[in-house]
Parts: structure tokens; C-alpha cells; sequence
């Protein structure tokens, strides 16, 4: 018999995520400005994303710092801090997004090729304008 603790597990993990000890990578999104730097963990980005883990590498590389720097010009802080807390545990609240959020949550997770939430937000928005279509019938 086994017992699995998913939900513990996210929540250490969101908890990483907001503490600002250990982490070796820094993110910066944004346009001036509306710019933040995340600070954030290359182990767990490098497994959740094949993007990222290119980046983080190749930027590590070529700096031989030992806090890999990253910039996402084109990516929100507020759409850039939903794809984190889907990265480290695995959650996505969207009950009160807007379409044209969920749009440029899609489009972020594309980019940084997190196919699991893309395969889920073309589903979830599928699903959504079905609905609107048949209750405006």
C-alpha cells in the first residue's frame, strides 16, 4: 500500500520558491518600468522546463558566475509569477483570470516550452469558449 503527499509536497515547494536562501538562478521579466527579478532555483527549473534548462546552462556557462541570469523581456511579472508557482508546485489558478490572461499564460509556457500547462490552457480555454457558445444559444 502506498500513500502519496502531493499536496504537502507543492506547498514545501512554494515555499522554496518564496525563500530567498540557496537559490543559484535570477530571472528578470519584464519591461522598464514594470521589471522584476525572481529569484529562483536552477535544479528545479532545468527538470520542469527543457527551455530553461538550455538558458541556464548556456548563461552559466558563458559567465562562469555562480548565480545564472536570465531576462524575459516579453513576459509579465504577474504572468512570469503564475508560471513559477506552476513550476514548483504544480498549480494554476484560473478562476479569475481573464482570457486575455490566460492567453499570455499560454503564450509564457510556450515559450519556455512547459507543454504539460499548454496542453492544459488549450484544453481549458477550448472548454471555455464551448461553454460560451452554447449558453449565449
Amino acid at each position: 500500500m502506498s500513500k502519496q503527499f502531493f499536496s504537502k509536497l507543492s506547498q514545501n515547494y512554494i515555499e522554496i520558491l518564496a525563500d530567498d536562501e540557496y537559490y543559484d538562478a535570477t530571472i528578470e521579466v519584464g519591461r522598464d518600468p514594470h521589471v522584476k527579478i525572481f529569484r529562483a532555483h536552477m535544479i528545479i527549473l532545468c527538470y520542469r522546463s527543457p527551455f530553461l534548462r538550455r538558458t541556464l546552462t548556456s548563461s552559466r556557462n558563458n559567465n562562469n558566475e555562480i548565480v545564472a541570469h536570465i531576462k524575459f523581456p516579453n513576459i509579465t511579472p504577474e504572468i512570469f509569477q503564475i508560471i513559477l508557482n506552476y513550476i514548483y508546485g504544480g498549480i494554476i489558478l484560473l478562476n479569475e483570470q481573464e482570457p486575455s490572461e490566460i492567453l499570455k499564460i499560454l503564450l509564457a509556457a510556450d515559450e519556455l516550452l512547459l507543454q504539460e500547462l499548454v496542453d492544459y490552457l488549450q484544453d481549458h480555454m477550448g472548454r471555455s469558449l464551448e461553454s460560451n457558445f452554447f449558453t449565449q444559444k
